[in-house]
């Protein structure tokens, strides 16, 4: 190989690292504005949640006091915040949205409980019999438990 022929394959090779460095700082510049987005949108979705959370908090606290006569001192004792506070979270609440928490509170108390530990029973029964021997043995209780 002569001088000029090393000189021509550098320079090809210079030119392809060149655009191989190009190349990346595009694929960064695409995955930090992809991350921003997303980030963004990470926050904005923690906003509304954390907004959401304030505004059950206050109407919470809302529906206590109306429930405990509004013995603000009781309630506080009882959740373990001061008086002062959890007046102020409730002041910004409706009586009429108090009531309506309450009411989804009393429809939920209604509600019958899902029965778990039947399912588990009947499942255990189901298992057992499928596994019990079909013979007893002389003597042999076909059910100890």
């Amino acid at each position: 190989m002569s001088a000029t022929s090393t000189a021509k394959v550098s320079a090809a090779e210079l030119k392809r690292r060149v655009r191989a460095v190009e190349e990346v700082k595009v694929r960064t510049r695409e995955f930090a504005a992809a991350n921003a987005l997303a980030t963004r949108e990470a926050a904005v979705t923690a906003a509304k949640a954390k907004e959401s959370a304030e505004v059950a908090a206050r109407e919470a606290a809302a529906a206590v006091l109306r429930l405990f006569n509004n013995d603000a001192e009781l309630v506080a004792r009882l959740l373990g915040v001061t008086a002062e506070e959890l007046e102020r979270e409730a002041k910004p609440v409706t009586a009429a949205r108090a009531k309506e928490v309450i009411e989804e509170l009393r429809a939920r108390a209604e509600r019958p409980r899902p029965v778990r530990r039947a399912r588990k029973a009947s499942a255990a029964a189901t298992a057992a019999s499928t596994s019990s021997p079909t013979s007893v043995p002389d003597g042999g209780l076909a059910d100890a438990g």
